[in-house]
């Protein structure tokens, strides 16, 4: 298979649907790390609630612990951290072309919610566009959600005692004291699931998502050559992941200068 100047001139042609794949890939990391990053944060939080409904069950007559049975493992069931670490497992354990087509054809459905075929942020079809991002972000929060629990539990013990005995409520132990750190502890694993959205970003021309592999699928068709039009988008990828990273290794710098003081 040869490559030519007069191929790459073919596929330059259909610069404006490249430049128009791109801004789609943009966008969909954006909201896809806006609501990812929510969701996981709840979803870690839930993983490390103490919610026990049937603590009391045990306990005996007496009001003390009993040596085992049934209702001592009810007494230590967590619901909130069960449904987060279901959650969790499901979407860590099933592909997620699977989840992106049950996202699309399953909810996004005339008999379950019909989204209305209208245009947004210029050329993005909403009943499209939308399902890809929260198929993406309900993968993504999944695997964040791990990231941050591991960062929140990193963090000493002695640290959120510390700030209670200083009248810190809760919420604000977590916002000042807890997650700062953690998110310095994680911020390169965070970073590198940023880089991972933006090219599994790809997976939603499936679905019609103009991005950048539709614009090359029209580029394709267009040109009958298969080898320029990938070339070029594996170039835009590269010019969106490559400042990614780098800019989250800027931040990582700043964030740890203090460990060396």
């Amino acid at each position: 298979m040869k490559i030519s100047a007069a191929g790459f001139a073919k596929v330059f042609q259909y610069a404006d649907m490249f430049k128009e794949g791109m801004l789609c890939t943009v966008y969909l990391s954006l909201f896809t790390v806006i609501l990812g990053f929510l969701l996981a944060l709840a979803l870690a939080v839930m993983r490390m609630t103490n919610f026990r409904p049937f603590r009391a069950l045990g306990l005996d007559r007496d009001g003390h612990l009993r040596d085992g049975g049934f209702l001592l493992l009810l007494s230590r069931f967590n619901p909130i951290s069960f449904l987060a670490t279901v959650y969790v497992e499901i979407i860590r354990a099933t592909p997620m072309l699977v989840q992106l087509f049950i996202v699309y054809q399953v909810v996004f459905n005339k008999n379950v919610i019909n989204l209305p075929s209208v245009t947004v942020l210029g050329f993005l079809k909403l009943n499209r566009f939308l399902p890809g991002v929260i198929a993406l972000a309900l993968n993504s929060g999944a695997y964040l959600s791990e990231i941050i629990r591991a960062g929140i539990q990193s963090i000493d013990g002695g640290q959120t005692e510390a700030a209670r005995s200083l009248g810190l409520t809760q919420g604000q132990n977590m916002r000042f004291v807890v997650l700062p750190q953690a998110i310095k502890n994680i911020l390169p694993a965070i970073g590198n699931e940023f880089v991972t959205i933006i090219k599994e970003s790809a997976i939603t021309y499936t679905i019609g998502v103009q991005d950048l592999m539709s614009a090359v699928k029209a580029a394709q068709a267009g040109t009958f050559l298969v080898l320029e039009p990938l070339l070029v988008v594996a170039v835009m990828y590269f010019c969106l992941t490559f400042p990614t990273s780098k800019v989250i290794a800027y931040f990582e710098r700043r964030m740890s200068r203090g460990d060396k003081r």
